[in-house]
């Protein structure tokens, strides 16, 4: 059985040599320090700390799971003592507010550990990746009381974050929420309701835990306009940096799962526990939205990082295991048979999860460059290209990934045979981990609504315009380049399609409501492929500048152009038929009567 080992070679290309992190670092205040040095130094001691600490606990916390004794959550074996050395390396605040002792860390590194820590050990890194999420909230939109007395405690992991948005009767739907918040004199409020599925929402790991928490003043607006967001701690801070008395916070139970068992997911009951307001009044849920799609990317990076661990798993036992023999004669003629790489169908699975995850690798990258220059950059209107293009991709990113990243491990659990579907060899443990991504944080088909309701057919901001106009100037840029044309010919291919049918979609979508719901899915599907077309041209560009340097890593380079060569045969022209899909309509699936399903 392979153990989880992080994928530094190809971050660190995809970092300095396609996205010119330290370039692009240099050019903005906040980053300016960041050096490749650096950049190499953080990725070095994050895979030791995945490798090392988290990937040997993945398996006994999967097998012993969680246990809830009276009120309280009991981690597996080894995870206080893992957290404890996680939170003493700095990296739950890796990406945090300097001022509140966080790392101050781009967001193209968070990106890439937090794969790294989703690779090793999914159910540990959602205690410290909500964390993470909380504190952002909290740095952009509570009181600087509350950020001084709440973020540096988080950032150290002394005390962790949730998030608490779903209730029994509302999933997406959370205009319709119970939960209330009564107004005190002294300007906090009494929380009272019942929240489901909250991850870490009762834990060992540390001595206080934060839920940031949606609910509704008693003369609120109905729906999602009536949402404010509140800080309620289980236990209140006693005003000499520990903790006093209990809040009125309790957890009900855990949730029994397929997947992520050594993750507690909680039912939380708030019984008049005292919160703060973070944000404004009825303002709650573009305040949440801050947390929500830095949790988004997290949880699309959970399917990125299990692919990689289901990759290197099925790749060595592909390499290892004989059976058969090669079409074109033995390969192995001293063996009883071939090892199974040289069957075309293993191949054929090995590929596409490698190329699925080199290429959403990289669109991860680029996604948190965005954030970098949505944040740091000096110029405003930099910050607002780079804020809409985030605003665009959020909903690709955590689909694309969560979706392709259970289907690879389902095809990397294929290559194995049976034993891919027995414990010891851990695919059977991915396929049940990855499957949540596509669930939670918003299921994928509401990304998908996101994407080609309000972004697409709803935009008034241009947003694929952009995005349009950045893939065309870098298909012109190259289109001198005689060794790029295998590349950039199908990405221009493509994006015309693209572009086609979402003129398409604006116009029939104007006569018949449904054509957006109907077409949301395909749709996303189809971006996806554009955009990982777009970044293996760019990864092809790197690669072949890589070779011409005559580098002594040329079999990387070779490597990764033959994989970007198979996505282009064997997996881009998968849209020609996502297109057909789309234009189907959406008479066919309104067709059949409610009581004839």
């Amino acid at each position: 059985m392979t153990t989880y080992k992080a994928p530094i070679r190809d971050m660190r290309f995809i970092l300095h040599e396609v996205m010119g992190a330290e370039a692009l670092f240099a050019t903005m205040p906040g980053t300016a320090e960041v050096t490749a040095d650096l950049m190499d130094a953080i990725l070095e001691s994050a895979a030791a700390i995945a490798e090392e600490v988290l990937a040997p606990l993945n398996r006994s916390g999967d097998e012993e799971g969680c246990r809830f004794d009276n009120g309280h959550v009991i981690t597996p074996k080894g995870f206080i003592e893992a957290y404890r050395a996680f939170a003493e390396g700095g990296w739950i605040g890796l990406s945090g507010d300097v001022e509140h002792g966080g790392q101050g860390m781009p967001k193209m590194l968070a990106v890439l550990f937090e794969e790294m820590i989703m690779g090793a050990n999914s159910s540990f890194a959602l205690y410290p990746i909500l964390s993470a999420g909380a504190t952002l909230a909290i740095a952009r939109h509570a009181t600087p009381e509350l950020k001084a007395l709440y973020l540096p405690k988080l950032y150290s992991g002394e005390w962790s974050g949730t998030m608490c948005l779903t209730e029994s009767h509302a999933g997406t739907d959370l205009g319709i929420i119970k939960t209330r918040a009564l107004p005190q004199s002294d300007g906090s409020y009494l929380i009272s309701g019942t929240k489901i599925f909250i991850t870490g929402g009762e834990h060992d790991l540390t001595r206080n835990i934060i839920h940031l928490v949606l609910a509704k003043l008693p003369d609120s607006p109905p729906g999602p306009k009536g949402i404010s967001l509140f800080l309620v701690p289980r236990e209140l801070p006693d005003g000499q940096g520990g903790v006093g008395r209990a809040n009125g916070v309790s957890c009900g139970s855990i949730e029994h799962k397929m997947g992520i068992k050594a993750s507690a997911t909680c039912v939380i009951n708030f019984d008049g526990a005292r919160g703060y307001l973070v944000g404004e009044v009825n303002k709650g849920l573009s305040c949440m939205f801050t947390m929500m799609n830095y949790e988004r990317l997290s949880i699309g990076l959970q399917g990125l990082g299990l692919s990689e661990s289901s990759y290197q798993i099925a790749a060595a036992y592909a390499r290892d295991r004989i059976q058969g023999r090669a079409a074109n004669g033995p390969v192995n003629p001293q063996s009883a048979a071939d090892p199974i790489i040289v069957h075309p169908d293993v191949r054929r699975m090995l590929l596409t999860v490698r190329a699925n995850i080199e290429a959403g690798r990289a669109l991860a990258l680029y996604v948190a460059s965005q954030l970098d220059l949505a944040h740091f950059h000096e110029d405003s209107s930099v910050r607002a290209d780079a804020a809409k293009r985030v605003a665009l991709l959020t909903p690709v990113a955590k689909a694309a990934f969560s979706d392709r990243g259970f289907e690879d491990c389902v095809l990397a659990q294929q290559v194995l045979g049976g034993h891919g579907y027995v414990r010891e060899w851990g695919l059977e443990q991915n396929v049940r981990d990855a499957r949540i991504a596509q669930i939670y944080e918003g299921t994928n088909g509401i990304q998908a609504l996101d994407l080609a309701g309000r972004k697409i057919v709803r935009d008034s901001d241009g947003l694929l315009e952009g995005l349009a106009d950045e893939i065309s100037a870098f298909i012109k840029e190259q289109s001198s380049q005689a060794r790029m044309q295998e590349f950039v010919v199908p990405l221009t291919v493509a994006l015309d399609a693209l572009l086609d049918v979402t003129r398409w979609l604006k116009e029939v979508s104007a006569r018949e409501p449904d054509e957006v719901g109907a077409a949301s899915v395909p749709y996303l599907r189809l971006m996806t492929l554009v955009l990982y077309s777009y970044v293996w041209a760019r990864m092809a560009k790197a690669a072949l500048a890589g070779l011409q340097t005559g580098s002594s890593d040329s079999r990387y380079y070779d490597a990764k152009l033959k994989t970007g060569r198979f996505f282009l045969a064997r997996i881009l022209p998968g849209y020609k038929s996502l297109v057909e899909e789309i234009r189907g309509g959406s008479a066919v699936l309104m067709a059949l009567e409610a009581d004839q399903f």
